[in-house]
């Protein structure tokens, strides 16, 4: 027994086997993954992540690993790194004993256990024991490598080691089978030896322990070691106070803390550093800071002025999308004339890509790319063409490039797969035509032809979307594979378009508001008051098949993408949550 740091367990532990008895739930990506069964009312299903087969990483959680107040110490099993399938079985059975048996009953009133069920499953349903089939071996490749989530060889520590630094649990009980005292992996590269040195990713880590299979006497420790530890521990631990306070932050502040570090430059319109820019105009806006738009409009005048062309001689979707700041620029009740007409010139300069010489309608603005972004690349700046010079040839040429996309793009279950070159609703080729759509309707009259097509069109596809926001409150980097990671900009622009919905009473608030506020609360604990962000997928072209989704990298530091995204949200949750709104 080796003690690390007082506090509650954590442990590497064999018990008794149980049989194998149901499926899990199955995913129609790979082959169905066999084991026992988990029956615990309360507990809910939440893959961690996905293998390179395919297969989910299959884990429960409680309610209490999701509230911030809890009083409870929360503990995280994890087995079957090892693909031990005696281990997963006791897992389940120290899951259901604890959650059924009368003895720990007080225990449950002081105790959330959670767990991975099984964080090896290719191992466990291939009998490769440690061995993954890709060339790894996940039990002994802890730290995993840095860049998540796109390891050939050990995607399943890379999926665990974030999760577990993303949620701190206060303990992780790792159970392994061996036959000695020694541990089954190198201790250098196991689970509970990385836990123990870094203490942001656990901050109460205790015990490392291994015994022979078929000995329940570590059970009973196991039970007598929880016990003690939350004598000994009665508080929460720093990294959940933390989270705290990260969630208790208004959208003021996360708006003020995020405009520290994005939207401070410009070197070519683009919509990423331009709806950071957006973002900043909005919250000078709301909170009657003109510094804001002062130091945007310094950022921009060499665009007004000519001194730097806005679009180049082969421009893309995500230009078109940046000239949203000229737009936002646009002030009738200044005086600054001069700076509104060169706005409105640059807009429809953009606008007028959707004729030909003759002024005859493309059938879409050019630059799509045959990819579902393009509902947002194109579709609010020719609403905002519309808008701002009454012209309405531009707001039906923004139906015509809508219907366009949606052609290409949109499934019959009302999710958007990226392009044609697979079925794959990824995660922001869903946050696009979300955020495109409810920023076109922002622009259109109530009295402009089309506008009911419009709300359809937005409100058929939140609705599609609603049943796929995850206990977390996130949506995923692919949509319907829960697998898959919980990804931080398409929540965000998501989230927005529901709020912008409901704000300009398009949507119900009844409906919508609890998936709203679980996604801004979701995106407030993946971001510090630094800009740092957690599980950004970094930029991402047409993919040519669904596993080339699940390996796209997500970042966790800062990332201009996302910041754009979060300030946008934060500073419409600034009006969101104002009363009378």
């Amino acid at each position: 027994m080796r003690y690390l740091a007082p506090g509650l367990v954590c442990m590497s532990l064999a018990l008794l086997p149980a049989a194998v008895a149901l499926a899990a739930e199955a995913n129609n990506s790979a082959p169905e993954l066999k084991l026992p069964r988990v029956e615990i009312p309360g507990l809910l299903y939440t893959p961690i992540g996905v293998t390179r087969q395919g297969t989910p990483i299959p884990a429960y959680i409680t309610a209490d690993d999701l509230d911030l107040h809890t009083k409870k110490h929360r503990v995280l099993l994890v087995a079957g790194l090892d693909g031990s399938r005696p281990v997963v079985d006791s897992l389940v059975k120290v899951l259901n004993r604890f959650y059924h048996d009368d003895e720990f009953r007080s225990l449950r009133d002081r105790i959330a256990l959670s767990a991975v069920l099984c964080g090896n499953p290719d191992g466990y349903r291939h009998g490769l024991n440690l061995a993954n089939g890709a060339g790894g071996e996940p039990a002994g490749a802890f730290p995993p490598p840095a860049d998540a989530y796109a390891s050939r060889t050990v995607p399943e520590a890379q999926y665990l080691w974030r999760w577990i630094a993303m949620h701190t649990p206060e303990c992780v009980v790792e159970m392994v089978e061996g036959t000695t005292t020694e541990t089954a992996t190198p201790a250098a590269r196991s689970l509970i030896d990385a836990l123990s040195q870094t203490p942001r990713a656990t901050t109460r880590a205790a015990i490392t322990l291994t015994v022979k299979a078929g000995d329940e006497r570590p059970f009973l420790r196991f039970v007598a070691d929880l016990k003690d530890g939350v004598a000994k521990q009665p508080e929460p631990s720093d990294r959940w106070l933390e989270l705290g306070r990260l969630a208790e932050r208004s959208p003021q502040e996360v708006a003020q803390q995020l405009a520290q570090v994005y939207g401070h430059a410009l070197p070519k319109v683009q919509y990423i550093s331009a709806l950071a820019l957006v973002g900043r105009l909005r919250l000078g806006a709301a909170t009657g800071d003109s510094s804001q738009r002062a130091d945007v409009e310094r950022i921009v005048a060499p665009y007004l002025t000519g001194q730097h062309p806005a679009l180049g001689p082969k421009s893309s979707g995500s230009e078109f999308a940046g000239h949203l700041i000229f737009s936002e620029l646009v002030d009738p009740t200044r005086k600054s004339e001069a700076q509104n007409l060169a706005c409105i010139g640059l807009i429809r300069a953009v606008a007028d890509l959707g004729f030909d010489a003759a002024g005859k309608p493309r059938e879409a603005l050019p630059g799509h790319s045959e990819m579902s972004d393009a509902v947002f690349m194109g579709c609010p700046i020719l609403a905002a063409a519309g808008h701002l010079t009454g012209k309405p040839r531009y707001y039906q040429m923004c139906l015509r490039h809508l219907r366009f996309m949606r052609r290409l793009t949109l499934r019959t279950d009302g999710l958007y797969r990226h392009s044609p070159l697979c079925e794959a609703a990824w995660g922001r080729g869903n946050g696009f035509p979300a955020l495109g759509l409810a920023w076109t309707l922002s622009e259109w009259p109530t009295n402009e032809p089309g506008r009911n097509e419009l709300l359809g069109a937005l409100r058929n596809h939140l609705e599609a979307l609603l049943p796929y926001q995850d206990p977390t409150g996130c949506w995923h980097q692919v949509i319907d594979h829960p697998e898959s990671y919980r990804e931080f900009s398409c929540t965000c622009m998501i989230a927005w378009a529901m709020a912008r919905g409901v704000r300009l009473g398009l949507l119900s608030r009844q409906r919508f508001d609890p998936a709203i506020q679980r996604a801004w609360q979701a995106i407030k604990l993946r971001t510090q008051p630094d800009g740092t962000l957690v599980d950004v997928c970094v930029g991402t072209g047409k993919q040519p098949t669904l596993r080339d989704y699940f390996d796209r990298p997500a970042t966790w530091g800062r990332d201009d993408r996302g910041g754009a995204m979060a300030l946008l949200l934060a500073t419409e949750m600034l009006e969101y949550q104002r009363p009378n709104k």
